[in-house]
């Protein structure tokens, strides 16, 4: 009760909601022989813990975009960085056993005639310091960045646009061979990690299980957050920028709270999606992905927790299925959705019951108090003595 208090109701059950999946999908996958109806297969495991890094990524967005009024179109600039971040650990884990047996040099470092790895590389190997780089490098990068953008108050569209060069800015870098991270083959053919075989079925239950608890870490999180005093003043600083100021708050220390935070989530987000994929290359740096991911929080609904983790799992599935079914269509049906949301559901999907179920409560009340004011002058009538 009381966590429902501080977190509120729908954070806490989609946070429960979250831990059973953890555990269901997981016995589904390996309890069950592939005969059982209730059998999860193997291909859909990753591709469900896919769907829920996505679903954190969405929500990383929300925590700015539904809640500061910041309409960030580089965020997929982080998710790719706490993925490299992760890529870097799970190359460096595969030691000899790559094609050109190196044992401390990634393949395409020999390929590309390096004599000795990068000075960046270093640490990789350990889990602790890419699980800490994870967050610390896009974390970092959304700190200077939003340091100097918010000092200099840009906002509106303008900021956008920036955030949009960010993400393209390290798109250009990344493909670079002398970066140093793969170039445009990026990083891929991992074989283990934690000490444990990528490929494996159980492993790939754990990594689902993992996302599914991050995720519900990152609901809680968010949910803390926007209910606490900081969060109302968040709200008040999309809503009133200038009156906010007016009344004597720093409104670019909220601003970088804020998008710092979300940027260390999209981190982890990222983190979580390589290991289930099996590569990450520089089209993660890709505006469109940035783009994408607004559309999943508008379709779910903004400001709503649960609106973000809605809208990036239906519309991923939408795209698995009509992909297959409708290749040369798909671009055009996640458009005609995103003119759809925007001219009839402006609210998104979570939004739009909330004000629906909002309005029927009103009017609800509002009959009620007509019957009582009503029910009266009779109730005075039948009863003078009162």
């Amino acid at each position: 009760m009381i966590t429902a208090r501080f977190l509120g109701p729908r954070a806490v059950w989609l946070a429960l909601g979250l831990l059973g999946l953890a555990v269901l999908v997981p016995v589904l996958n390996l309890a069950l022989a592939p005969s059982h109806p209730l059998h999860v297969p193997d291909h859909l495991v990753p591709l469900l813990g896919k769907y829920l890094a996505y679903a954190l990524l969405a929500l990383s967005l929300d925590l700015v975009w539904g809640y500061v009024g910041i309409l960030s179109l580089g965020h997929g600039a982080f998710f790719a960085l706490g993925a490299y971040a992760m890529g870097m650990y799970l190359m460096r884990q595969i030691g000899a056993r790559g094609v050109y047996g190196n044992p401390e040099l990634p393949d395409f470092m020999v390929f590309l005639n390096y004599r000795e790895l990068p000075w960046f590389w270093h640490g990789f190997d350990q889990f602790w310091f890419a699980a800490l780089m994870v967050v610390l490098v896009p974390g970092l990068l959304a700190f200077l960045f939003g340091y100097f953008a918010f000092r200099s108050r840009v906002t509106g569209v303008y900021l956008s646009i920036i955030t949009q060069a960010l993400t393209y800015a390290l798109l250009l870098a990344f493909f670079r061979n002398d970066m140093g991270f793969g170039g445009n083959n990026g990083l891929t053919d991992f074989k283990e990690i934690l000490g444990f075989p990528i490929q494996a079925a159980s492993t790939r239950a754990g990594l689902f299980a993992a996302t599914a608890l991050a995720l519900a870490g990152g609901v809680l999180v968010a949910a803390a957050v926007t209910r606490s005093r900081l969060g109302a003043l968040m709200v008040a600083v999309r809503d009133a920028e200038g009156r906010t100021r007016f009344l004597g708050w720093r409104a670019e220390h909220v601003k970088l709270f804020a998008f710092t935070l979300s940027a260390m989530m999209a981190g982890v987000a990222g983190a979580l999606y390589v290991p289930q994929v099996g590569i990450v290359n520089p089209g993660e740096f890709a505006p469109l992905n940035s783009i994408e991911v607004v559309v999943w929080t508008a379709v779910g609904g903004r400001a709503t927790i649960l609106g973000p983790v809605l809208g990036a799992v239906l519309v991923n599935g939408g795209k698995s299925y009509f992909t297959a079914a409708a290749p040369d269509a798909w671009l055009f049906i996640l458009g005609g959705l995103f003119v759809f949301v925007t001219l009839f559901l402006p609210r998104g999907i979570v939004g739009t019951f909330d004000h629906g179920w909002r309005a029927l409560g009103e009017r609800r009340r509002a009959a009620r108090v007509e019957k009582g004011v009503a029910a009266g002058p009779a109730d005075a009538a039948a009863n003078p003595a009162e």
